[in-house]
């Protein structure tokens, strides 16, 4: 986990993730974590495309809704600017959430969740709201420990100050 002082400051803290892991620097990432805001360009060492993952990534970045402090678990919303895939597929996982969404349990995340997406013609949620407390794990197969069964081997969240 990193925090950084600004959305600008995301890129750095990225790259400087992965060269630390011998990780390639080569990224998938949402488009709710590109925009004027975050520079990726500034960061010559990433390779960075945004759109969904098709499995062949071996990094994502993607925005959390929200976190919970209560139990360090991430909130993430399925969406257009914001793929599942991101989350799921590659084997490293970046999330990217504000100082100001983290809560200090569910019930203040469903709260704000049923606040913001409430439209005029009544409430409307995303498909997909996934609560993502660390890497899956599995010992199944003889008793040998496996973390990213379902999902990433490795998160690494960065909390960006408002």
């Amino acid at each position: 986990m990193a925090r950084v002082s600004s959305l600008s400051g995301v890129p750095r803290e990225v790259a400087r993730y992965l060269a630390k892991n011998n990780l390639p620097m080569i990224l998938k990432i949402a488009a709710d974590v590109s925009g004027p805001g975050i520079k990726w360009t500034d960061q010559t060492l990433l390779s960075v495309q945004e759109g969904r993952a098709d499995g062949s990534e071996q990094a994502s970045v993607s925005r959390a809704f929200a976190g919970v402090a209560e139990t360090g678990t991430l909130v993430l919303l399925s969406g257009p600017g914001n793929p599942t895939t991101l989350s799921f597929l590659p084997p490293t996982h970046v999330a990217v959430v504000s100082a100001s969404d983290i809560a200090g349990d569910y019930e203040q995340v469903w709260d704000r969740l049923r606040d913001e997406n409430t439209g005029e013609e009544g409430r409307f949620m995303p498909r997909t709201v996934n609560w993502i407390t660390g890497p899956s794990r599995t010992a199944d197969i003889e008793q040998t420990l496996l973390l990213g069964a379902h999902g990433p081997q490795r998160l690494h969240i960065v909390i960006v100050d408002d």
